[in-house]
């Protein structure tokens, strides 16, 4: 059984179905703005491992992951596009799923999005202003009263004089998302402004629409009740959006809302902060564009420990690609001494659950926290301590299917060794002005050309008529 962190309580707790039969979770889900970037994906890559080691131990789940399509930066970036909210949200909803699917992540089982949940939300919100918990303002906008909800802090374990309670007056925070010192009574309900343009929705209140903290309660309100097993997100949406969930939803519903939180730290790109001005917020297509595959950075979002950053670098990406290699070719030559079976998909393999032999090590590991760099730590450790050519064929089957439920656990997808390795137009280009500076005989610029191949997972081996390219 899993054991994993438990951000309220602060320690370790097992992962268990309140109902004893199907594990019932929730993930925040992507705002479909623009292309999800490799830091988003670090939390659901390591969701999805988190969903197939409950899986693969045996219990079923009911995995809910919303679409955040209407907030300030959907409504703003669609505008700017000259194009209607559903039609912007709807184009980067389906590059976000390709993204997934390339990334192996699996589907959610429900993924409702905020627009088509408006009804349950208005009601949510006439439920806390009915209560006292809520109330409207001049505009027509309606706030949670952060002061009528006395355990309001207790997830992110802020001192209740860091809320700065009361400043509701002319302090009232009615962006989707505003830093934690801003923290005063949040909206709940937004009266609609010029700036929206089409995108607004009759309430008891007037013409509005829901505050960004809203969707993910009332979503699971109606899909997973009012108190279910876990809920996850990224490190920065402990407070407030996580804290405003939990106050709005038990204020609203009762219940005990999430008994489980597991939050996923954030990614560092060369050490520092992402960010567009950098130029280092990358997504899986820029990555691609350099020549690496999502399988590769699968291997980096997934090899990473989530409760500590992970520092994202280009090197990462062909260290990943070597690496998968290895275990490729680990896995045609265990696959060979067992006969060369075929392969069990994922599903088979969640029923299978087979015996683990030199592999136990690396599934232990997966089930303390879900700590994946030191599992495949023991993954490489058995795969040195395996001997497949002085194996019978029966124990290389058993070896052999133990390794694939492992790698099903990572989602890892192993390169096909024999196919013909496709370079990349930008990789084709480099090596071609390199080859062109050393008939020039420039040999300052050969060397650069061959240091930038080198970042981007190539190596380069000259003849006397050419070069060769291969992957690093």
């Amino acid at each position: 059984m899993l054991n994993l962190y438990d951000t309220q309580s602060g320690g370790l707790k097992p992962v268990q179905a309140v109902d004893g039969k199907t594990l019932r979770f929730y993930c925040c889900g992507p705002t479909v703005y623009g292309p999800a970037h490799i830091g988003n994906f670090r939390t659901f890559v390591l969701q999805d491992v988190f969903r197939r080691v409950i899986e693969l131990g045996g219990q079923n789940t009911k995995h809910v992951r919303n679409l955040t399509d209407v907030d300030d930066k959907t409504i703003r970036d669609s505008q700017k596009a000259g194009m209607g909210l559903s039609e912007f949200t709807a184009g980067w909803t389906k590059k976000f799923h390709g993204d997934c699917t390339a990334l192996n992540c699996l589907p959610p089982h429900i993924e409702p999005s905020a627009v088509a949940h408006i009804p349950e939300q208005i009601a949510m919100v006439r439920a806390l202003v009915d209560k006292g918990y809520a109330y409207p303002s001049e505009d027509g906008s309606v706030y949670f009263r952060i002061a009528s909800y006395a355990d309001y802090g207790q997830l992110s374990h802020l001192d209740r004089r860091e809320l700065e309670i009361g400043k509701t007056a002319n302090e009232r925070a009615n962006a989707d998302e505003y830093e934690k010192d801003a923290a005063a009574d949040f909206v709940l309900w937004k009266a609609r402004r010029p700036e929206d343009g089409a995108n607004y929705w009759q309430s008891p209140w007037g013409e509005g629409r829901p505050g960004w903290h809203l969707e993910c309660s009332s979503m699971i309100h109606k899909y997973l009740g009012d108190t279910f097993d876990l809920h996850s997100g990224g490190v920065d949406l402990v407070f407030p959006h996580h804290e405003n969930e939990i106050a709005q939803s038990r204020c609203a519903c009762g219940g005990h809302f999430a008994r489980h939180w597991f939050h996923i730290t954030h990614l560092l790109v060369d050490g520092g902060k992402m960010s567009k001005s950098l130029g280092n917020m990358f997504t899986l297509e820029d990555l691609e564009n350099k020549g690496y595959t999502p399988a590769a950075l699968r291997y980096v979002l997934a090899g990473g420990y989530y409760r500590r950053p992970l520092n994202f670098t280009l090197n990462s990406m062909a260290d990943a690609t070597a690496a998968l290699e290895r275990l490729a070719r680990a896995e045609k030559t265990l696959a060979a001494a067992a006969g060369n079976p075929k392969t069990p998909s994922y599903r088979e393999l969640v029923k299978m659950q087979p015996a683990l032999g030199e592999f136990q090590a690396a599934w232990d590991s997966l089930n303390d926290d879900l700590n994946t760099p030191e599992a495949l730590g023991h993954v490489f450790s058995a795969l040195k301590r395996i001997k497949p050519a002085e194996m019978n064929k029966e124990e290389a089957q058993k070896q052999w299917l133990a390794f694939r439920f492992i790698l099903e656990a990572f989602g890892i997808i192993l390169p096909d060794l024999d196919a013909q390795i496709e370079i990349p137009e930008n990789i084709q280009t480099i090596a071609e002005r390199r080859w062109q500076a050393r008939q020039n005989k420039d040999w300052a610029a050969s060397d650069t050309l061959r240091d930038e191949l080198a970042a981007l997972g190539w190596a380069v081996k000259d003849g006397k008529d050419g070069y060769q390219l291969t992957k690093n």
